[in-house]
C-alpha cells in the first residue's frame, strides 16, 4: 500500500485518492525499485535490483530490446527518451515516479472516457477504469498508442466502486508484440511502443496544472 502521504504530496491532482490506490493496486508496485521487462507477452526474469543504480543499470541493459516498467507507478521507461544514456533516476525516485505515473495514467483514462462518451454512471465509470487500466498495460486501447494520442482535456478522475473485472473485451486492444510496426512512417520518431530508444514524445502537456 503506498502511503497516503506520499500520494498527496506527489500525485496527480487530477486522481483522487482512491483511484490512485486502485492504479498501483491493479497495475503497480509497493517497490520503488521494480523493474518488469517482457518481450512480446512474455515476462523476462531478471534479478531484484537492491539499490536505485543496480534498478536503473538494469533498465539500461533492456531499453530498446525489450518492453520495461520501472516503479511505483510501473511507468513505461522508454517514453520520451531518445536514447538510453538519457534515461534518468527519476524513474526510481518514489515521488517522482509517482507524479509522472499518475500524470500519465489520468491522459490515458481521459482518453478512454472520451471514447465512451463520459458516462457518469457507477458501472460506466467502473468499466472505463478497467479498461484504462489495461489501456496502461498494453499502451493500446482501440487501436490507438496511448501513451502519444493528445490529451482530450482535464477532468477529475474519480474513483469508481470495487468490483470484480467486467468481462467485455469492448475496447481493449491487444498487447502488440515486439515485432509490432504499426507507427505510421511519417510519425516514425514517435515509435508505438514508448519503451524502445529513439522515440520523442512531448511529455510537457500532461503536467499537473
Amino acid at each position: 500500500m503506498v502511503d497516503a502521504a506520499l500520494i498527496k504530496q506527489c500525485a496527480d491532482p487530477g486522481l483522487k485518492p482512491a483511484i490512485i490506490e486502485m492504479f498501483i493496486a491493479k497495475a503497480g508496485s509497493d517497490d520503488p525499485l521494480a523493474v518488469t521487462v517482457r518481450s512480446g507477452s512474455r515476462v523476462v526474469l531478471v534479478p531484484k535490483p537492491a539499490t536505485p543504480e543496480a534498478a536503473m543499470d538494469l533498465v539500461r541493459q533492456n531499453i530498446g530490446r525489450n518492453v520495461v516498467r520501472v516503479g511505483i507507478t510501473q511507468y513505461p521507461a522508454g517514453l520520451g527518451v531518445l536514447e538510453a544514456g538519457a534515461l534518468t533516476p527519476d524513474l526510481v525516485d518514489a515521488c517522482a515516479n509517482l507524479r509522472m505515473g499518475t500524470a500519465l495514467f489520468a491522459r490515458v483514462y481521459r482518453i478512454v472516457l472520451r471514447w465512451y462518451g463520459n458516462p457518469t454512471g457507477k458501472d460506466g465509470v467502473s468499466q472505463v477504469f478497467e479498461d484504462a487500466i489495461i489501456a496502461w498495460q498494453t499502451g493500446y486501447f482501440e487501436g490507438e498508442a496511448v501513451f502519444r494520442t493528445p490529451d482530450p482535456g482535464k477532468a477529475e478522475v474519480g474513483a469508481p466502486e470495487e468490483k470484480e473485472p467486467v468481462n467485455n473485451d469492448a475496447g481493449r486492444a491487444e498487447e502488440p508484440g515486439e515485432d509490432d510496426k504499426s507507427a505510421p512512417a511519417e510519425d516514425a520518431a514517435l515509435d508505438d511502443d514508448p519503451n524502445k530508444a529513439g522515440i520523442r514524445i512531448d511529455l510537457s502537456g500532461i503536467g499537473a496544472k
